[in-house]
């Protein structure tokens, strides 16, 4: 099936396999982004984005582990990293657990259920989405989406302003 195009030449809509996801070098099990490409890159912040979009989307990627962590032991840096995230038009943290999971607290770990909750609240509440997702298949799949639907605005955008750009020059 072909694309539709525009007079310029350019697709008339983006489809999710036109993206490229990045994937932190750092991430240590990263999630399938399928239908998007993928390239490893280092990122600055989170743990993913795409090419053409590192300025406006940064997603972050937690386990339930790793959300302990950030819950105790690692609070101070994972509020500086919230802090920079809120920077992003599209941010999110994507969580492979539920919240009936937090809630029941079934871990080995001196945080307690309300104090994980607690967190998750307010890091919603500082203005950082978080996403409960359940498991690490559904994580990718929530993933993929909202990198692709950050970039089909941006994409929208841009078409918006080439239109306007090349309406104003005929009129002139």
């Amino acid at each position: 099936m072909q694309a539709v195009t525009q007079r310029n030449g350019t697709p008339a809509e983006l489809k999710p396999e036109m993206v490229t996801a990045i994937i932190d070098t750092r991430e240590q099990t990263p999630v399938d982004l399928s239908p998007l490409r993928t390239s490893v890159q280092t990122l600055d912040l989170g743990d993913y984005s795409y090419i053409g979009g590192t300025h406006v989307c940064r997603i972050e990627r937690k386990s339930l582990g790793d959300l302990l962590a950030c819950v105790g032991r690692e609070r101070e840096r994972f509020d500086r990293e919230v802090e920079r995230l809120r920077a992003y038009e599209t941010r999110a943290i994507v969580v492979e657990s539920t919240w009936s999971e937090l809630e029941a607290g079934q871990w080995r770990s001196k945080i307690t259920p309300k104090a994980a909750i607690g967190s998750c609240l307010g890091w919603i509440a500082a203005g950082v989405p978080i996403l409960m997702a359940g498991t690490h298949q559904r994580a990718g799949q929530y993933i993929a989406r909202l990198l692709y639907t950050s970039a089909r605005r941006g994409w929208r955008e841009a078409r918006q302003l080439v239109a306007s750009v090349q309406q104003r020059s005929v009129t002139a």
